[in-house]
């Protein structure tokens, strides 16, 4: 099955494009000041695509200043009023996020995708998993998967039978395996792009368990155009989460890999702060390099040896390393400084 592509503002989704990170500001979208204020914040983290809730007609109007001036495409996501997403359209939006059975008569719909069709707008089906069709809900012969993927596919229909195509799907659930199994089958039976993510994935350490395994499993079997980590926590934390995931099934390359040890009985320095220290001074470096954060030098440069720059704690001092061998012995408080000293120099000749 030939799969389809297509661009949301000027970032290409499917078909082999590179998968892109999304997140949802939490701000008013009738405040369109903080909603940009806070879409800049996210972009400066990594997000490419932003969606903003539009539950009213003052929120719809807000589109226009927010797409005028934000610098990554922005979706509307909405819920049962077709004459918003007609709104958000005019507005100049570049995305919806809206399931064409749940905004009224048929004749609603046609509105919808007759417009979006001639903008260029492309619609996401968002399925959810407590939120189904009555019939399907109801239903218990069909696991909850096979519902979603039901629901979803009713929703396509709709819209290819109005002979609009510019579609993308998702299908989430706060359950990573009903997740990952509605996924997987809809991938074979549909050819759009699909954006994947869970649902209400909790607080910041549950979220992350849950979003990695069900997000990083679909990821590894070559499934997922889209990404959103969803988390109840600040978005930006949302953007840092999606980027570690693609960059550690190395879908991503941009940006500093972290390694470092975990500690054990030889460990002479604070490793814990340590490490978090060396995340937070270079996280911001825009280079493709790993840097290794070790407890110890018994085995430490050489358990990182695939890095290019580490340190290595001893008893009062501690090791500078690069490409798996030491260069420098240092005083343990003088770890960070070296190696920002060295990073910074090399960088300068590269």
């Amino acid at each position: 099955m030939e799969k389809i592509k297509f661009k949301i503002g000027d970032v290409e989704i499917g078909a082999g494009a590179p998968v892109s990170i999304q997140s949802m500001t939490n701000t008013k979208t009738e405040d369109s000041y903080s909603t940009l204020k806070q879409i800049e914040e996210l972009t400066k983290e990594g997000c490419q695509i932003i969606r903003v809730a539009v539950p009213n007609k003052t929120a719809a109007n807000a589109i226009k200043e927010i797409v005028k001036n934000s610098p990554i495409p922005v979706i509307a996501d909405i819920h049962f009023d077709y004459r918003l997403a007609l709104t958000s359209i005019e507005n100049g939006i570049n995305a919806l996020r809206i399931n064409p059975g749940n905004i009224g008569n048929l004749e609603h719909t046609k509105k919808v995708a007759k417009m979006a069709k001639e903008a260029k707008v492309p619609i996401r089906i968002g399925v959810n998993a407590g939120s189904l069709e009555k019939d399907l809900y109801e239903n218990k012969e069909l696991s909850l998967d096979k519902k979603m993927v039901e629901s979803a596919k009713r929703h396509i229909k709709i819209l290819e039978d109005l002979d609009f195509n510019l579609i993308k799907v998702s299908l989430k659930s706060s359950d990573v395996m009903t997740t990952i199994k509605a996924y997987r089958k809809i991938y074979e039976e549909i050819p759009y792009p699909l954006h994947i993510g869970l649902t209400e994935a909790g607080t910041l350490r549950g979220g992350i368990v849950k979003s990695a395994i069900g997000i990083g499993t679909l990821l590894a079997e070559g499934i997922g155009d889209t990404i959103r980590v969803s988390l109840t926590e600040n978005p930006i934390e949302e953007v840092k989460l999606a980027k570690q995931i693609l960059k550690t099934l190395n879908l991503r390359k941009e940006g500093v890999n972290f390694i470092s040890c975990p500690t054990c009985g030889r460990t002479q320095i604070d490793l814990i702060g340590l490490a978090k220290r060396v995340e937070e001074k270079f996280s911001n470096l825009d280079c493709n390099i790993t840097i290794a954060t070790m407890g110890c030098p018994v085995n430490g440069p050489k358990e990182a040896a695939g890095a290019d720059y580490g340190i290595a704690g001893a008893i009062g001092e501690g090791y500078i390393f690069k490409k798996g061998k030491m260069i420098k012995k240092v005083p343990q408080e003088s770890l960070l400084d070296e190696l920002e000293i060295l990073i910074k120099d090399d960088l300068k000749i590269l």
